[in-house]
């Protein structure tokens, strides 16, 4: 097992700062390479310290904010125009990027990419849910409308 310190949130494993302990391989193979985690060492704890700082900032820190937020997001239709073909499949699918810049067009707020969770891939139009991880306590399930661009 190794011993790590996440710098990004991975999901089903924990967010930024946290210390996991995970198999050889997936440290060696993903975590690392991908920039996802650093080795923990005895010095790394100030490391923690500085990352789980930079953390709350970009939090959402006011819990009446994010619970409005949640509510202007499932209360609102995002609209999303993508490349399709004649009978609504798209080129490609809809990723989180996609998703985030959609809700930051249409004016409900700016969502970082990585607290977006699709459940499964979009890849017709029409309607579709993503769900968004606005704090460890508060999700929102945003109401995707998917459609051709012209």
């Amino acid at each position: 097992m190794a011993k790590l310190i996440l710098t990004n949130e991975v999901t089903g494993l924990g967010s930024a700062g946290d210390v996991v302990e995970v198999k050889n391989g997936y440290a060696r193979n993903y975590l690392i390479p991908q920039g996802f985690a650093v080795a923990w060492t005895r010095g790394g704890e100030k490391q923690v310290a500085s990352i789980r700082a930079a953390r709350d900032a970009r939090a959402i820190h006011d819990h009446e904010e994010a619970v409005a937020l949640k509510d202007s997001l499932e209360s609102n239709k995002v609209k999303l125009a993508v490349k399709a073909g004649a009978e609504g499949r798209l080129f490609g699918s809809v990723k989180t990027g996609d998703v985030a810049d959609a809700v930051k067009a249409a004016g409900l707020g700016d969502l970082d990419k990585r607290k977006i969770q699709i459940p499964s891939a979009i890849k017709s139009t029409g309607e579709h849910e993503a769900t968004v991880r606005l704090r460890d306590d508060l999700t929102a399930v945003i109401t995707l409308q998917v459609v051709a661009a012209k």
